[in-house]
């Protein structure tokens, strides 16, 4: 659209530049000088960004900008042509000069205004002087504002490539940022400062990791601007998200990531952001298969036991198989019922009615599991040590026992 711009203002400048005589020019030259100096002192006083002495990086770019766009005219004077490509680099260089100077546009489209008017004038006097006929002068206003408008559209051609640049590089220094976070070798509060610095984040003490299910969904539309201090990566083998205010910023992802889950991991220190990530992974997998409810955000706060209990499965495996090993002979079912039965003395220490009550069944049946799984343990129901391997088993049992009913449910 912008190349289009500029197709077709160069286009009309160049053919009223083309249509008035071209012996004008030698007539003309002689003016370039004072022309050159007027706009840029007109130009100085009507954009103050601009009022500084003329000495520099500045000051050549200032200078050769404005030399370059009245040579330009003359050259065309009387005989048209191509766009000089190098003539017009120059103008899209000043657009993403004024992006690097942290400046709008407005600036320097002011400062073209300013030139045309002052081009204007010199020409008019000029004219009027060389008694040139009113139709030269109306053709010659007219290609004088055709051609502001034609190096500004080259301009803004410039001032937006670089900002497309920029935010590319902004955004590739930004998921850097984020892996070098993770990484499993912690990095250096310098490195990790030094690359904050670069893109504007604001480095905090304690951070959250919330982890995206991977989906193929549509990441949505933020309706406003991503917030500076949350580092995303929604396209990497583990979508997710840094945020030091988890609170803050869940209502914006859950509206941008609507239809994917997302698992918080606990706030924890910068350096140790990787922990964050690995429980929020082990969340949503838990999620995934069922352990852990499925909702659109789960806080890994809220079922610290469960990823803790579950945060080896072969150790608990192994502790399972170990610790209920007396049960071996009984039959699915008994297994099932001593378990519940083990499981509730172990929780309540109560009475035999206490824990009827907390299976829902009588406190006779109670008294005869008991005596069943009194028989089979022994000792082991004495020693402290022993029951709490034996409540830790039986607790990951449920669990995932819980995970296996709603499998079976789902196939039915």
């Amino acid at each position: 659209m912008a190349a289009d711009r500029v197709t077709r203002t160069q286009d009309r400048a160049t053919a009223l530049w083309a249509s008035l005589p071209r012996d004008l020019v030698v007539k003309f030259h002689p003016m370039v000088g004072r022309l050159t100096q007027d706009m840029i002192r007109e130009i100085q006083h009507a954009v103050p960004e601009y009022a500084r002495p003329l000495k520099g990086h500045f000051g050549a770019i200032m200078t050769a900008g404005v030399e370059q766009a009245v040579l330009r005219i003359l050259d065309t004077v009387g005989v048209g042509g191509s766009q000089n490509e190098k003539w017009a680099a120059m103008f899209r260089q000043l657009g993403r000069v004024e992006f690097a100077e942290g400046r709008s546009l407005d600036c320097l489209q002011t400062a073209y205004r300013v030139g045309g008017r002052v081009a204007w004038r010199h020409v008019a006097a000029w004219g009027q002087q060389q008694r040139l006929p009113t139709a030269m002068f109306t053709v010659a206003a007219e290609a004088i504002f055709a051609y502001v408008d034609e190096i500004s559209a080259l301009s803004i051609e410039g001032y937006t490539a670089a900002q497309a640049e920029s935010a590319g590089v902004v955004e590739r220094r930004r998921q850097r940022l984020l892996d070098l976070l993770l990484a499993d070798e912690p990095a250096s509060p310098k490195a990790v400062a030094a690359l904050a610095g670069q893109v504007g984040w604001q480095v905090p003490d304690e951070v959250s990791v919330i982890v995206v299910e991977h989906a193929d969904l549509p990441d949505g539309d933020w309706g406003r601007p991503t917030p500076p201090e949350v580092l995303m990566d929604l396209d990497g083998d583990v979508p997710c998200v840094i945020s030091a205010d988890p609170d803050a910023h869940l209502p914006l992802l859950t509206e941008r990531l609507r239809g994917r889950r997302l698992c918080v991991g606990p706030v924890v220190p910068l350096a140790t952001a990787p922990s964050s990530l690995r429980w929020a992974r082990r969340a949503m997998d838990l999620v995934d298969r069922g352990v852990l409810p499925d909702r659109e955000v789960l806080w890994c706060r809220d079922h610290l036991s469960t990823l803790w209990l579950l945060g080896d499965e072969f150790l608990i495996e192994q502790l399972y198989e170990r610790a209920l090993a007396p049960l071996t002979g009984l039959t699915d079912k008994q297994r099932t019922r001593a378990s519940e039965t083990m499981l509730a003395w172990l929780e309540t220490r109560g009475s035999a009615p206490e824990m009827a009550d907390k299976l829902n069944i009588h406190p006779q049946t109670v008294r005869y599991r008991m005596k069943l799984v009194e028989k089979l343990f022994g000792d082991q129901l004495d020693d402290s040590t022993s029951r709490l391997d034996l409540e830790i088993a039986l607790r990951a049992g449920r669990l995932l026992r819980s995970k296996q009913d709603k499998q079976l449910r789902v196939l039915r």
